[in-house]
């Protein structure tokens, strides 16, 4: 392959800078805890201070609440556990988690990836790479751990260089984070978090899992596309032909118990589906609003993250049962439980992050901060498409440092959600411009959680790669990702296009 230039220096003494700064950060879960502290000392010195402001919508004064007094102690010991247990986020994504756990336990997710990789045809061979990483998203780790070695033996056993298929599959999966067709559980962690922070300005303000689905939906296909013609036209003819050592392997169809397991859970999808439909095509379908039989505040739409859980756990324990990697109650539970234990840490920072919004929300450090920034960036007059970008290309850069989306959305929801909306704009526009920005560049940020993985699949296939090898070969699909994806997002706004199910543009 070919080797890094003077440009690839270049790009190893930034990224050195960038993985060096990003490890002197402490911990997520810690950092949270800081934060939380340091809004606690914040809250006291503003209301010494006797800071306030006037409320854009009630015309009333704003005050700080001093958290480093008697009663702000006696609510830092009596609200501990209640922020936590009443975090939006914590119990859809738990939710979510268990039922997509008894998918990919039973080898439901893997066996699916497997059977749509082995069987495209080879002129559309990386489109389903690229599309396969993208939709392995509404998954948990699977894209990961499966598909992107996976994709790297298909290139081999079809005579291409097995890292351009490393390339193209961890382009869908992290590069493509945000988009998919299928409502996964970063979707009701985000609109959560988002939630918690509209609730700064308006708190009866609700945020649905499927706030972003339209335009996630159709960046499904933008982001696979754009994928494949940055692997075929940009990656492909820098890396040549493979000289490597490594020795293409036998690409096993799938097992007889594996076609059962797949046709058992199609079955009981399509069920699932047609359930669904009937309670919502007729007029007066069970799963509409009772009273006004209206779908976008009705029991299907607040209900997502349950029918997420029921499909994926029916349609798993469907599988396992075809495929018999199911033979008892206790397997669907050891499915569940070990989803769970991928949580611990999750949990943990949780638990750091509810207190840090909690003690944000109820000093009015945020509401605060809101109508002063929205008062600056009004005096600033950027106009709504700069300030979209400018938004985006904050996210993405923030993404160099910090990789957890949920870890970031945590900081930076509460302080731009309410902002933006005195600004005019709906914690939906907020949201999906975030999503944007933290996918992009997750591809050559040294903080994102499995890029030492992807460095270790690369120097399988060559022994002198490293950061500046993965970095030169991925950040084509940053550039291209991050052009494309902002001029659809500007198109999106300008033709005021709804962003999900009920999601508006603006805020009044």
């Amino acid at each position: 392959m070919a080797k890094n230039n003077s440009v690839g220096s270049v790009w190893d003494k930034f990224l050195n800078i960038i993985e060096k700064g990003g490890n002197l950060l402490p911990h997520p879960a810690t950092l949270f805890f800081i934060f939380a502290v340091l809004i606690v000392a914040a809250s006291g010195v503003a209301s010494w201070a006797g800071i306030e402001v006037q409320h854009p919508a009630k015309n009333e004064m704003i005050k700080p609440v001093n958290l480093f007094s008697i009663d702000g102690i006696h609510y830092i010991l009596t609200s501990l556990v209640v922020n936590f247990t009443s975090f939006a986020p914590l119990g859809t994504v738990l939710v979510a988690l268990l039922g997509i756990g008894v998918a990919e336990g039973s080898g439901l997710m893997g066996t699916a990836l497997r059977l749509i990789v082995l069987k495209a045809p080879k002129k559309i061979l990386t489109f389903v790479i690229v599309f396969s990483g993208v939709m392995s998203n509404a998954a948990s780790e699977v894209g990961y751990v499966l598909l992107i070695p996976l994709a790297a033996i298909i290139f081999l056993a079809v005579g291409r260089h097995p890292i351009l298929g490393i390339a193209a599959a961890f382009a869908g999966v992290s590069g493509g984070y945000s988009a998919n067709l299928l409502l996964g559980t970063i979707d009701p962690l985000l609109a959560g978090l988002s939630q918690e922070a509209a609730h700064i300005i308006d708190k009866t303000y609700m945020v649905n899992p499927a706030a972003n689905y339209y335009f996630m939906a159709f960046s499904t296909f933008l982001i696979a596309g754009a994928g494949t013609w940055v692997t075929e036209k940009i990656v492909s003819p820098r890396l040549g032909a493979y000289t490597g050592s490594e020795k293409p392997e036998e690409l096993k169809p799938l097992s007889d118990p594996e076609k059962k397991g797949l046709l058992y859970a199609l079955v009981t999808s399509f069920v699932i589906v047609a359930v669904i439909l009937a309670g919502l095509i007729p007029e007066n379908g069970f799963l509409r609003d009772p009273k006004t039989n209206d779908i976008l505040k009705s029991p299907f739409m607040s209900g997502i993250v349950s029918i997420i859980f029921f499909g994926g756990a029916l349609a798993g324990i469907a599988y396992g049962i075809g495929a018999k990697t199911i033979r008892s109650d206790s397997d669907v539970m050891k499915g569940m439980g070990k989803a769970m234990e991928t949580l611990g840490s999750y949990m943990v920072l949780v638990f750091f992050a509810a207190q840090f919004v909690a003690y944000f929300n109820k000093s009015n450090l945020g509401l605060i901060i809101a109508v002063e920034g929205s008062t600056l960036l009004k005096s600033l007059d950027l106009g709504e498409i700069p300030l979209m970008i400018s938004f985006v290309v904050l996210t993405a850069l923030l993404n160099l440092f910090m990789g957890s989306a949920s870890a970031k959305w945590a900081i930076m929801a509460p302080v731009f959600i309410p902002m933006f909306m005195l600004l005019g704009y709906s914690p939906e526009f907020t949201q999906v411009a975030y999503r944007v920005g933290d996918s992009v560049s997750n591809v050559i940020s040294p903080m994102m959680s499995y890029f030492a993985l992807i460095i270790a699949m690369i120097q399988r296939y060559d022994k002198n790669a490293g950061l500046g090898t993965l970095i030169s070969t991925m950040i084509p699909f940053t550039i291209v990702f991050f052009i494309i994806w902002s001029l659809v997002l500007v198109g999106w706004v300008s033709l005021d296009l709804p962003l999900g199910p009920g999601s508006r543009l603006y805020y009044p």
